[in-house]
């Protein structure tokens, strides 16, 4: 399974509109689309993006997701998400703050099922307002980041390992080969 691009755009402007976007870089993003991962998948057993995460300096990192946002912070008026987003460099920084050029509309709400709503309302709740070294610190905690080595891809069945999984390794195998 793949993600489409309304629903990637549909999570970018979710993140966008319900984070402190002070805070909004290009690797907090790559790290709330991890926590959306995992977390789903030790909740309920399988991704919402189906992203390949590989292990890197910062963290676990979605790696078409990855792609397309660096792509966008480069060349945003040929990138599909220039309807969504805008970037920015503040002062002194070498940041690229994300910023939303509008809100999600109700149609696109409609892309997540249940659990995916419930699953991206947590994860802002928790990172929202959290800085990127924060997060980062939280990321490398984990199984993912743990149990691999630096630009090893990070199976899924990894997060069985965090003692916040609910499902057995068992079960998110079976889960992603359906």
């Amino acid at each position: 399974m793949s993600l489409s691009l309304p629903k990637l755009k549909a999570i970018i402007l979710y993140f966008t509109n319900n984070t402190n976007t002070k805070y909004l870089g290009k690797v907090k993003l790559m790290k709330l689309f991890y926590f959306l991962d995992f977390k789903h998948v030790k909740k309920y057993g399988a991704p919402v993006t189906y992203d390949t995460y590989v292990n890197m300096e910062y963290g676990p990192v979605p790696s078409s997701i990855k792609n397309m946002i660096d792509y966008a912070s480069e060349n945003l008026k040929k990138s599909p998400l220039k309807d969504i987003v805008t970037f920015e460099t503040p002062p002194k920084t070498r940041m690229k703050r994300l910023l939303p050029t509008r809100k999600l509309k109700e149609s696109e709400r409609d892309l997540f099922t249940p659990t995916e709503l419930g699953m991206l309302e947590e994860v802002c709740k928790i990172f929202g307002e959290k800085k990127t070294a924060e997060i980062k610190d939280i990321s490398h905690k984990e199984a993912s980041w743990r149990e691999t080595g630096y630009l090893e891809e990070i199976p899924y069945t990894l997060a069985a390992l965090d003692d916040d999984c609910e499902i057995g390794i068992e079960e998110i195998d079976l889960l992603l080969k359906l």
